[in-house]
């Protein structure tokens, strides 16, 4: 394997290149390959970032964040459909991504649980049909990041500006990669091929209505970071229902390990590295193969910024609130969802 080659790899596989390589210069070499990559990767994400906060504003590092992720999943993953259709999908995103946010913050509770219902619908459809694709990660993450770190007239101008920038350089990098699939369905086939009775519909529905309410709820509650119940819930939501009980147990058991490792860095590192907080736990995730770790470093970025707002004990005590009840909520949510469609299934069958 080529030194490129293991770049390609990602942690679990890099993990195991190491764990089955029983030359130990060869293990050194990989060791050195993996370390250089996590470093490499986090200084390539804090220099996206960096540009993008600079150009369009600091309080649109968002953008680079959400631009960043959809760069490095459109460099492998497809939708589904002819190549020169999903640069088609890639607009509708990016429209979605670009004026879904704004509307829903523009407007109180319940008419944004309605824009927040059709944007992540859409979002769902447009990108991911290819289900094992795990797109929806993506893009659904993206809209809750810019819903959540909203900005207004010039800034707001300056965002649309990067998310059309991110956009065109998505589209290259999408066309420039995946031009030679082979597929034949077409754009239109992404809404025709939408039915509740198939499993994908089913997981489409349950997630957008998972995420929007529990939304919803925060919002008539007056908490502010919604956003982080959102997230829990879509993280939790995953495409079969059997899956969902461990993910939920690790979405809420490991942030409670991530904010217990932040109030020990918060508490004993100086007020000068609190901004590096973040860029401890993206380390932390770069090393992390599994599920379970990487959300207890993700919890770094989010409560670096929210103690700065909050107070670091409101911080962690709304982080920990809030994905807790996105995890649970989410699993009561599936067992009621799947039971409506059972019964109306057998009702059907009796007709």
């Amino acid at each position: 394997m080529t030194f490129y080659q293991e770049l390609q790899l990602s942690s679990v596989g890099s993990k195991q290149l190491i764990k089955n390589t029983t030359d130990p210069k060869e293990k050194r070499r990989h060791i050195l390959i993996y370390n250089f990559k996590v470093y490499l990767v986090m200084a390539f994400c804090v220099a996206v970032v960096s540009l993008y906060s600079k150009l369009t504003g600091s309080n649109n590092s968002v953008v680079g964040v959400t631009v960043l992720l959809a760069v490095l999943v459109l460099r492998q993953a497809d939708f589904g459909i002819r190549t020169t259709h999903g640069l088609f999908c890639i607009a509708g995103i990016y429209g979605i991504l670009m004026a879904g946010p704004r509307i829903a913050n523009s407007v109180s509770a319940v008419p944004a649980f309605a824009v927040n219902i059709i944007c992540i619908m859409l979002l769902m459809i447009l990108g991911c049909h290819n289900v094992i694709m795990y797109n929806h990660s993506t893009f659904v993450l993206g809209y809750l990041l810019l819903l959540g770190y909203d900005v207004t007239g010039a800034e707001y101008i300056k965002r649309v500006e990067g998310l059309a920038v991110g956009m065109l350089l998505c589209m290259f990098i999408f066309y420039k990669n995946q031009k030679n699939r082979p597929y034949r369905r077409t754009f239109l086939d992404l809404f025709r091929e939408f039915d509740l009775n198939s499993a994908r519909g089913r997981w489409y529905l349950k997630l957008t209505l998972i995420v929007s309410s529990a939304m919803l709820f925060m919002n008539l509650l007056g908490l502010p970071r919604a956003m982080w119940a959102g997230i829990a819930c879509m993280s939790v939501c995953l495409p079969f229902t059997e899956d969902c009980m461990g993910r939920a147990g690790k979405r809420g058991m490991f942030n409670i390990v991530g904010c217990a490792l932040f109030i020990v860095l918060y508490l004993i590192l100086p007020k000068s590295m609190y901004p590096y907080i973040g860029m401890i736990g993206g380390i932390g995730v770069g090393y992390s193969a599994g599920y379970a770790w990487q959300t207890a470093f993700n919890t770094f970025g989010a409560l670096s910024i929210a103690a700065g707002l909050f107070g670091m004990p409101a911080a962690v005590a709304l982080r920990i609130g809030a994905n807790v009840f996105g995890a649970i909520y989410t699993i009561l949510c599936n067992k009621v969802i799947d039971r409506l469609f059972e019964r109306k299934h057998m009702e059907k069958s009796i007709a």
